[in-house]
């Protein structure tokens, strides 16, 4: 018998569910005060006087497996627990069983096709920004998980990309962008770009530090329900903005 439930308040170890490569974000603070844990329970059981049992005697229950979410970036975290045959199983939360099927994927920052730390960007020149569209950075991304009799699929994609320019200004878009084609010339980007008022002149190695950050959105279905919520990741370029000289 599996059980999905929360872990105890007197766990030893203490954080939210699966947050690898980023930062994630949910619609409740259930979520982020305590970690994903599912129950198992051992088969066979281990005998009298095993190390399983601890303090504790088959008189007094089962020997169970309890895996929680809270090892570093999420990873497993494995105990052994001797519970009461006659407790009740604690309720299934799908909205965790779904946490569990996004801990599966592998979700990572935007894939940044421009602006590029090799490209030459002039104050006053439209930066046309972009990403590639993979499916581990930009998705969808489906799988399932199940606890029990409750089985959740979750689809993962990115809904939007924020853009920190590293000059103080940040631009947001709602798609991958649009690659730059020299025929464009001087055109802005009719999806996602920036215009820069100052050089990098005075950064830290003479570039900004651009930063794009992807909300990964993932609905979920299962057990009766559906849901959503969010997970974030990000990665960086360094990039150097001159000015246009002109020469007389």
């Amino acid at each position: 018998m599996w059980v999905v439930c929360e872990a105890d308040e007197d766990s030893s170890a203490s954080g939210s569910a699966a947050k690898p490569a980023g930062s994630g974000s949910g619609s409740g603070d259930k979520q982020q005060a305590k970690p994903v844990c599912t129950t198992e329970r051992m088969v066979p059981q281990p005998p009298a006087g095993s190390m399983f049992w601890g303090e504790k005697s088959p008189e007094d229950g089962a020997v169970h497996q309890r895996t929680c979410l809270n090892g570093p970036g999420g990873t497993p975290v494995t105990e052994s627990v001797v519970l009461d045959g006659t407790a009740a199983a604690p309720a299934i939360d799908p909205e965790l069983v779904a946490r569990q099927a996004v801990s599966k994927m592998k979700l990572l920052g935007p894939t940044i096709g421009s602006p590029r730390t090799a490209g030459r960007y002039t104050v006053g020149v439209p930066v046309w920004m972009w990403v590639e569209r993979t499916p581990t950075s930009y998705g969808p991304q489906t799988t399932s998980a199940t606890a029990g009799a409750v089985t959740v699929t979750a689809t993962a994609r990115v809904s939007s990309i924020t853009w920190s320019m590293g000059d103080g200004s940040s631009v947001t878009c709602n798609g991958p962008g649009t690659p730059y084609r020299s025929s464009e010339g001087m055109a802005q980007s009719p999806t996602c770009g920036h215009v820069y008022a100052k050089t990098s002149a005075g950064a830290q190695s003479h570039k900004f530090t651009v930063t794009a950050t992807s909300t990964w959105t993932v609905d979920w279905k299962g057990g009766g329900e559906a849901g959503e919520f969010t997970e974030t990741r990000e990665s960086d370029v360094q990039v150097a903005v001159g000015e246009l000289q002109v020469v007389r």
